[in-house]
């Protein structure tokens, strides 16, 4: 399936581009994670499960058990601070 991927603030810079369209196997956003970190450099650094790295889909906040569907979003960013 084909999914649409979005990176902000440190991910981006990191990872050099703020969105990106992939064909994927993965069934949830735990595997599309996963499958992103294979690709090995800013990916697997910034995408490492040890690391905090908040998620939507679809525009909504979701933990990594999230399912995707066919032409889905997908953000990636760091936690954020108000003060």
């Amino acid at each position: 399936m084909k999914v649409h991927l979005k990176y902000f603030a440190s991910i981006r810079e990191a990872i050099g581009q703020g969105s990106e369209s992939v064909n994927t196997q993965a069934s949830t956003l735990k595997a599309l994670r996963d499958e992103l970190m294979t690709r090995g450099g800013a990916y697997a650094e910034v995408l490492d499960h040890g690391r905090a790295v908040r998620m939507a889909l679809n525009q909504d906040l979701c933990d990594e058990s999230a399912v995707l569907s066919d032409g889905c979003e997908v953000a990636f960013f760091p936690p954020v601070t108000g003060g």
